[in-house]
């Protein structure tokens, strides 16, 4: 028997020797690398050229789709413009009295949080109500005004300032007409769809005529004043209101006093209870 020995250290090979031995694998890669480029290897073998070389294989990336684009946010449509109602007079006090519907209109003005209020309970009672807002009001709070179209409400022209319009000279009074239907052109698109007079029941012709000439066919009055700007406890104003509603009256109310959001609930319960719906006065000349 031969008996091999093995050193316990094997000789050094030279630089060139391990050159050598790497080289057909280089060659390898090149001839692959060659091959797939003229298009005649196949993926068998360029898998062997990696293994080959001893890389190793990263999975293939998978091409994220990008998320869905969110969808463009139109801008919010313009607000209703003022109609004209040929059966109706230049200033209107109630609409018809054949109908089993009331309007209640508010004055625009006075603290936001009973504002919101006023809305959130006729909302809750199935109401739509008419505002005529005050346009330094709409200065302070821009964003009522949305909030008033969002909730199905009509919106209207309340003056710049609620100062006295029929003692203005015409230059003051078309100025505080004008100036209102700006600001809500501007918040809304639309000069509103109504014009109540500041300070007064009725216009007088003057302020008729001015309206008329900013764009507003009527002017909206009232036969039912609630007196709830008096402060006279909740069911005080119910009882004006109750007392003296009827099919198409057309209510005069306000934001910015607590006895109304406490007098509304009552109001509103009455009104059911005979029947009579509360809506825009838009819906109620329709």
């Amino acid at each position: 028997m031969v008996r091999v020995t093995t050193p316990d250290h094997l000789p050094q090979q030279p630089p060139e020797a391990s050159s050598a031995r790497a080289a057909p694998d280089r060659r390898v890669v090149l001839r692959s690398g060659i091959a797939l480029a003229a298009g005649t290897v196949g993926a068998g073998t360029l898998a062997a050229g990696c293994s080959a070389t001893g890389a190793v294989a990263h999975p293939v990336a998978r091409t994220r789709s990008a998320p869905p684009a969110a969808p463009a946010r139109s801008a919010p449509a313009a607000a209703p413009a003022p109609r004209r109602f040929p059966d109706q007079p230049v200033e209107i006090v109630h609409g018809p009295r054949t109908h089993p519907q009331v309007a209640l209109t508010f004055h625009g003005q006075g603290d936001p949080a009973i504002a919101r209020a006023v809305l959130d309970e006729a909302e809750k009672g199935g109401a739509h109500v008419t505002v005529l807002a005050v346009g330094s009001w709409l200065d302070e709070h821009p964003d009522l005004a949305r909030r008033i179209l969002d909730g199905g409400h009509d919106l209207g022209n309340h003056t710049l300032r609620h100062l006295d319009i029929n003692a203005m000279s015409e230059a003051e009074a078309d100025a505080e007409i004008r100036g209102c239907a700006q600001r809500l052109r501007r918040l809304t698109g639309s000069i509103g769809t109504w014009f109540r007079p500041s300070r007064t029941a009725h216009a007088s012709p003057l302020v008729e005529s001015l309206a008329h000439g900013a764009g507003y066919p009527h002017v909206l009055s009232y036969d039912v004043d609630s007196l709830d700007f008096t402060s006279p406890g909740a069911p005080a104003v119910t009882r004006k209101i109750t007392g003296e509603v009827r099919n198409g009256s057309v209510v005069s109310l306000h934001f910015g006093y607590a006895d109304t959001v406490a007098a509304l609930p009552a109001v509103l319960e009455d009104l059911n209870r005979r029947g009579l719906r509360a809506v825009t006065t838009t819906e109620l000349l329709s």
